[in-house]
């Protein structure tokens, strides 16, 4: 570390995805996460208390979802100006990794996602407040076009301002955020399945694709780490 470099300063998700030691983790929409399957409760019981035993792990406040035959733990800084990753959460995430690695659990990177409501709106500042008050959401930090669940369990909810109506486009849509890594192939299933891709020019970074019936999603990736010299 530089002395006197920013700690809680913020970064990108390229600059989480090129730092060694952090490969058990992606960037999707909602932060960095990593999932660890530990195959049983108990043995997902012990990696979150040793999470939490962790020092100044509560200033960082992961969010730690602990299921039957897994673990997932998402690092993301929500204050009243900022929603995002720091420079602290490269240091926190690699120590978690650590913890697992000395309690024998594998990290599997491609079981990370986040999925996202997008709701098209000809006035978003209108639209907002009623599905504010329907989900009992809050505003995301610093924006006024998203909403996010306080318990930190369901969907995000974005806001996407149309200049005109669209009737012949469904108003609503999934984005789903998937590991830098993972997208192809989750892109090239579901192209298998049916679907039909709408558009890449904004590839990799966003795709859109469509149902049989024309329903679009979004397939999102964040900030994939720059290739090595020799593969450019």
């Amino acid at each position: 570390m530089i002395e006197g470099e920013n700690r809680t300063g913020p970064i990108r998700p390229q600059r989480f995805h090129e730092t060694a030691g952090l490969e058990d983790w992606r960037v999707v929409g909602e932060g960095a996460c990593a999932y660890f399957r530990t195959g049983s409760f108990a043995v997902g019981a012990q990696l979150v208390r040793a999470i939490g035993e962790l020092p100044g792990v509560l200033d960082d406040h992961p969010d730690v979802d602990l299921r039957r035959e897994g673990v997932t733990v998402r690092l993301i800084t929500l204050t009243d100006d900022y929603y995002g990753l720091t420079e602290r959460h490269i240091d926190l995430a690699g120590q978690i990794s650590a913890l697992a690695r000395s309690l024998d659990i594998a990290a599997d990177p491609s079981a990370v996602q986040t999925v996202q409501v997008t709701v098209d709106a000809l006035s978003v500042p209108g639209v907002v407040p009623f599905w504010r008050a329907l989900l009992g959401y809050r505003d995301r930090a610093g924006s006024g076009e998203d909403l996010v669940d306080p318990g930190g369990r369901g969907a995000p909810f974005y806001f996407q301002a149309m200049d005109a109506p669209r009737p012949q486009r469904n108003r609503v849509h999934v984005d789903v955020w998937l590991p830098y890594d993972e997208a192809e192939a989750r892109i090239a299933a579901a192209l298998a399945a049916g679907g039909r891709l709408v558009s890449d020019v904004d590839a990799p970074s966003n795709r859109v694709l469509a149902d049989p019936e024309g329903n679009e999603a979004c397939v999102g990736v964040a900030g994939p780490p720059e290739p090595a010299a020799g593969q450019r």
